[in-house]
């Protein structure tokens, strides 16, 4: 005679089993996007300041980064109490050309009186030669450039730090809010720095994040109506 078959467990699982099963456990954020942000970082820097030829100056000598069209490369100013007017200068072109010696009435007649300050200040300035940048007003634009950079990074930060935290990919409306003030910042800095190129890629962002932001202001106060479920959703 064969034993009876065992009666299938049809018993529930426990609350904390089934929850654990179903929900992904939080853990910390992993390292590894951490460092590869890091050596991007590190690669962006060393493209950008190591491709620059640093010319060789007079001893004693300072130097203002120069634009003539194409043509780039450094200003250099030498104190010389017995030129005339003081200092001496020369262009020194990226290719390692050198112009003659020009004086500061020589210089002056080609920049002009303004041009001549400017480029005398700007030169003793470690600053406004890192930033390409020839005044203090020109300071001000460059912190709005950084500023909006920062809310860019922000935006990538607080999403992906939320995202992980979820673990699943999730878009918050202060990414868009973050996006839209950096966008705005970044293109004002561009349009003064009259980069044509980067300021049609911040025009459309501007527009995009802020119909996100509206679509997001929507869609809230139509789940906030009591007969929300009935109202179709209108764009």
């Amino acid at each position: 005679m064969s034993a009876p078959a065992p009666a299938p467990n049809n018993a529930p699982a426990p609350a904390s089993t089934a929850a654990t099963a179903s929900t992904p456990a939080r853990r910390g954020l992993k390292w590894e996007p951490l460092a590869a942000m890091l050596a991007l970082v590190l690669v962006c820097l060393w493209l950008v300041l190591g491709s620059t030829a640093t010319p060789t100056l007079r001893p004693g000598a300072t130097a203002s980064k120069v634009q003539i069209g194409a043509f780039k490369g450094e200003l250099e100013t030498l104190p010389d109490p017995a030129a005339p007017g003081g200092q001496t200068f020369r262009v020194l072109g990226r290719d390692g050309h050198a112009s003659p010696l020009l004086t500061a009435p020589e210089l002056e007649r080609i920049l002009g009186q303004d041009g001549l300050i400017r480029a005398s200040a700007a030169s003793g300035n470690t600053l406004f030669r890192a930033l390409n940048i020839t005044g203090w007003t020109s300071l001000v634009w460059v912190c709005v450039g950084v500023l909006g950079q920062i809310a860019f990074f922000g935006r990538m930060l607080v999403q992906w730090v939320i995202s992980e935290k979820r673990r699943a990919s999730v878009v918050p409306p202060i990414f868009w809010w973050l996006s839209l003030v950096g966008a705005a910042m970044l293109l004002s800095y561009f349009v003064w720095r009259q980069d044509l190129v980067a300021a049609l890629g911040q025009t459309p962002g501007v527009v995009i994040y802020a119909r996100n932001l509206r679509l997001i202001g929507k869609q809230r106060r139509r789940l906030a109506r009591p007969d929300a479920a009935a109202v179709p959703a209108v764009a």
